[in-house]
């Protein structure tokens, strides 16, 4: 496999064994269990701007310049209460063969960034692990950094502004980008760098690490447990699950974080897997070593070895940490995603890119520098009342006779829905005769999503699949469930609204002993 001390040649592996990336994923994957110590000096940014919904900038609310930045750097954000981390996942496949890739799935062309950004955040008190995705095609603003090699002089190509070269210095570049190239533009401290800069939280800690280092830490753990909703099966990533809990490992934990092909589907559901793994490997690791100082020093000595991390790491502060995170539970963690405005905004050479949703974005990221709850805030979250959709509302028949269909027809349409011309009824010609029993959403199988957007109007009703059904869904209106309620498209707060660990995975059924999470 890679050697760790290979996995970005611009920043050298310090204090590890590069030839052994034994337990790798609690750096990238767990770090919010035992790899984050005292702040240090990760690289400097500053408060830099989120995309808004319409394009313009939003400015991220200023933070207290701190006079650490390196020469030529901007400011960073100021400390907060608590500590942050900044934890990668990279799409590197150079040093594995054929063999290998074949057995992990990653027979891909490989693009050299981060294919996993997660922001965690450890309270102050440390009772609490709260973590914010950061989806890898996210528009935003790159801190500065040194583009001559990898643009060869065409920093204008990536639609940025490229510096003068001044006593023969190299010249400095900004410019907009996929966030998840910040790595391959400038490695990790040009990414812990961009993330400061496009959240305005301060980064103390960033740690990596690559597909084979995955696999090689999961099974050096013995494994890790999920819970699956119903079947999955995406034959690109090789996974394929039974409904029900299962135990994991590497291989198979790999390709369940990195399929993109089952419900839901993208990258939005893929890194709400992520989070499920996450959440509960944090909190069976936290119970395995809580009351084993011997296994706690085994963990932390190993990691630090083979951690490809900042130098602010050490064995002695991650043994700390480990120590003062005992009886961590999945309902004093919390998880969510960076929310969006636009899933496909164009943009010239980048492609489609994803748009964050400033507003939200911002109230997110202040939860986090400010060390309060991500759940319960009403400014990331749908109006009260309001049922958020993933999809946006489509066709649909709705099939009955009398005042309950038209109800049902006029209901959706004032929700968006396209209702398409049939039989379903007119008012004024009493309440019809209805199938007896509830209001049922039938459609074809690979059409859930659709499905999925109808039942949330008509909360009452019941989902029925049916092969060879046509693709628009049909309403069967019955006797029962024929309430409209009022839904938005807001596939954000439906696949990566803030949540508790215990609400992830199952329906939420993940055992836990835990009190809730609380605002205030």
């Amino acid at each position: 496999m890679t050697p760790l001390s290979r996995v970005h040649p611009r920043v050298p592996l310090t204090g590890a064994r590069a030839a052994r990336p034994r337990r790798f994923v609690l750096a990238a994957a767990l770090c919010a269990a035992l790899t984050c110590g005292a702040a240090t000096d990760a690289g400097g940014t500053g408060p830099g701007v989120a995309p808004s919904r319409a394009g313009a900038p939003v400015p991220v609310p200023a933070a207290a310049a701190v006079p650490a930045a390196a020469p030529g750097e901007e400011s960073r954000p100021a400390r907060g209460p608590g500590l942050n981390v900044l934890l990668m996942g990279i799409d590197r496949r150079r040093g594995l063969s054929p063999d290998t890739k074949d057995a992990l799935h990653v027979n891909g062309k490989e693009c050299d960034c981060t294919d996993v950004m997660m922001l965690m955040h450890i309270s102050e008190d440390r009772r609490h692990v709260r973590v914010v995705s950061i989806p890898r095609d996210s528009y935003v603003g790159f801190a500065r950094h040194d583009d001559t090699a990898l643009l060869a002089g065409a920093a204008g190509a990536y639609g940025g502004e490229k510096a003068r070269e001044t006593d023969g210095r190299p010249a400095d570049t900004r410019h907009p980008g996929k966030i998840n190239s910040a790595f391959a533009h400038g490695g990790p401290r040009l990414a812990a760098r961009t993330v400061e800069r496009a959240t305005g939280v301060r980064v103390d800690h960033w740690a990596l690490t690559d597909f084979a280092g995955f696999v090689e830490a999961v099974d050096d753990l013995g494994g890790a447990g999920v819970c699956a909703d119903k079947p999955m099966r995406d034959k690109n990533a090789g996974l394929e699950l039974a409904a029900g809990a299962h135990w994991l490992d590497g291989r198979q934990a790999l390709r369940y974080v990195r399929a993109r092909h089952v419900s839901p589907p993208g990258d939005l559901g893929r890194v709400r897997r992520q989070q499920h793994l996450l959440g509960r490997m944090l909190t069976a690791l936290t119970r395995a070593t809580a009351d084993d100082p011997a296994a706690l020093a085994r963990t932390a000595l190993a990691l630090r070895r083979s951690v490809r991390a900042d130098e602010g790491l050490t064995a002695a502060k991650l043994m700390s940490l480990g120590r003062q995170l005992r009886g961590l539970t999945a309902r004093r963690t919390e998880f969510a995603t960076v929310p969006m405005a636009e899933f496909d905004h164009r943009v010239p050479v980048w492609g489609s890119t994803l748009l964050w949703d400033g507003p939200r974005a911002r109230a997110l990221f202040a939860d986090l520098r400010a060390d309060r709850p991500l759940t319960g805030n009403p400014q990331t979250s749908p109006k009260d009342g309001v049922r958020p959709i993933a999809v946006e509302p489509g066709k649909v028949r709705v099939e009955g006779d009398g005042d309950a269909a038209a109800r049902v027809a006029r209901g959706l349409r004032d929700n968006g829905f396209r209702v398409l011309d049939g039989q379903s009824g007119q008012e004024g010609q009493g309440e019809g005769s209805g199938t007896r029993g509830p209001t049922r959403i039938v459609h074809e199988p690979h059409r859930e999503r659709d499905a999925q957007a109808l039942a949330a109007a008509l909360p009452g009703a019941v989902l029925q699949a049916e092969r060879g059904h046509a693709p628009e869904p049909t309403v069967r209106v019955g006797t029962e469930g024929t309430e409209v309620a009022p839904v938005v498209f807001d596939r954000s707060s439906v696949e990566g609204a803030p949540v508790t660990g215990d609400r992830l995975g199952c329906g939420g059924a993940q055992e836990d002993t835990g009190k809730d999470t609380g605002r205030g």
